[in-house]
């Protein structure tokens, strides 16, 4: 009996899991591809403020995320948890199949923009359901006394979202030129989305409903309006604000300094080029992932809030150093620079519309391996400039080190996803 047990809480966890990790692809890729997509989507005018603007639409997403874990928390009140997240499933997929459709800005103008912020709106509303959704599934499937342990391989899900997104990514611009991935070939992974939706529904479709959610509702004991309960009531509301400022907003800002600013810091600040800096993230993504399990399963003996405090804690107040540290490998007065390596490189791609661009590259070399790149492309007497850094194998262990370290603070808070009552 215990065995059938046991094989029906994994079956339940690995179809949450495959499709909330799916549902962090789709939401992560926007982010992964941000350097890519600002340059498509937005005015090129100026390219620092078409960054900004891109960041902004990926925060969209974030800020949206508390909304749709209200109305589709409520639906799955109502409806079940397994209809719920089958339907945020397919909100998400369709999103991010669609981002991959927009035509750019230079063929619809601001629309393109715009259309992008509608469709992050739906997948910020689709994950506030999905991520909430899938652990609530998982954890009215398991024991008490193991919550902590079941419940993290869901929270897995999102570096490893994280992870198969930059994979993909990865994958799609080396089996391609490099003009021809900025061009056309990031819409890829996008497209992929909705074979993976389509999996993931396959998987998920076969679910029972949780027996928690079903005895409740067999018995009316069910809420009738949980909004209400939840933000109505004086001491409710209290446990609700303590839980997302005194835990998952600080959790948060810790999650996603440490996985995606990461990113965003190594190609926007450091500059380093574009392969070297996900070969970076993902590394450390695969070495810190089995963290969650650790505290999660830690968790179950010694509580959620300790491992929850520590992890805020450390990263409080190691976060600053380690992002100084990360910055100094770059510092090229800190180099020497080898002067009989200095190189110029031409060459010219034939565009679309019949021109040509030449791309004009200075290379320098210094004595720890590192290369800058400064890189001229010019197209119709109008220039575009570009550096671009390339570090030594050993630079590369250094910062997947710094950055692996983060995703350890990431995993420590793990806890502040489950309510204090589990």
């Amino acid at each position: 009996m215990k065995n059938t047990k046991n094989q029906h809480i994994w079956q339940v966890i690995l179809a949450s899991s495959a499709g909330t990790l799916i549902e962090w692809y789709d939401f992560y890729i926007f982010g992964s591809l941000s350097a890519i997509i600002s340059e498509n989507f937005f005015p090129p005018s100026n390219p620092d403020l078409a960054y900004i603007a891109t960041l902004a639409t990926f925060a969209v997403g974030f800020v949206v995320r508390p909304f749709g874990a209200i109305i589709f928390g409520r639906l799955g009140d109502i409806a079940g948890r397994k209809y719920t997240f089958l339907l945020t499933l397919l909100i998400m997929g369709g999103s991010t199949f669609a981002i991959g459709l927009i035509p750019d800005y230079e063929r619809i103008g601001i629309l393109a923009p715009i259309i992008v912020l509608l469709l992050r709106l739906l997948q910020g509303l689709a994950l506030g359901g999905e991520y909430g959704g899938a652990a609530t599934y998982v954890a009215e499937h398991s024991p008490a006394n193991q919550r902590g342990y079941y419940t993290s391989f869901i929270q897995t899900t999102a570096t490893l979202g994280l992870f198969v997104s930059l994979a993909v990514i990865l994958i799609t611009r080396n089996v391609m030129a490099p003009e021809d991935f900025n061009s056309w070939g990031w819409r890829i992974p996008f497209w992929l989305s909705i074979f993976l939706v389509i999996m993931s529904y396959y998987i998920r479709i076969r679910l029972q409903e949780s027996p928690l959610f079903a005895r409740l509702k067999a018995e009316g004991k069910t809420s009738r309006n949980p909004i209400k309960e939840s933000f109505g009531r004086k001491e409710n509301l209290r446990l609700v604000l303590l839980a997302l400022f005194g835990a998952t907003m600080g959790q948060g800002v810790v999650w996603y300094t440490g996985q995606f600013y990461a990113l965003s810091f190594l190609q926007k600040t450091m500059e380093l080029e574009f392969v070297q800096s996900n070969i970076v993230i993902a590394i450390a993504l695969v070495l810190g992932t089995p963290f969650f399990i650790f505290f999660g399963k830690l968790s179950d003996k010694i509580g959620r809030k300790k491992i929850m405090m520590s992890g805020l804690l450390l990263a409080a107040l190691a976060y600053y150093p380690i992002y100084m540290a990360m910055d100094n490998t770059v510092k090229l007065e800190r180099k020497q620079e080898l002067p009989g390596q200095y190189r110029i490189e031409t060459k010219f791609t034939p565009n679309e519309d019949g021109s040509s661009t030449e791309r004009l590259s200075r290379i320098r070399v210094y004595d720890d391996g590192t290369q800058v790149k400064e890189i001229t492309a010019t197209t119709a007497g109008k220039s575009e400039v570009k550096r671009e850094v390339t570090v030594s194998t050993a630079t590369i262990g250094w910062l997947v080190l710094l950055v692996f370290i983060q995703v350890i603070f990431v995993t420590n808070g793990i806890c502040a996803h489950l309510p204090p009552s589990w």
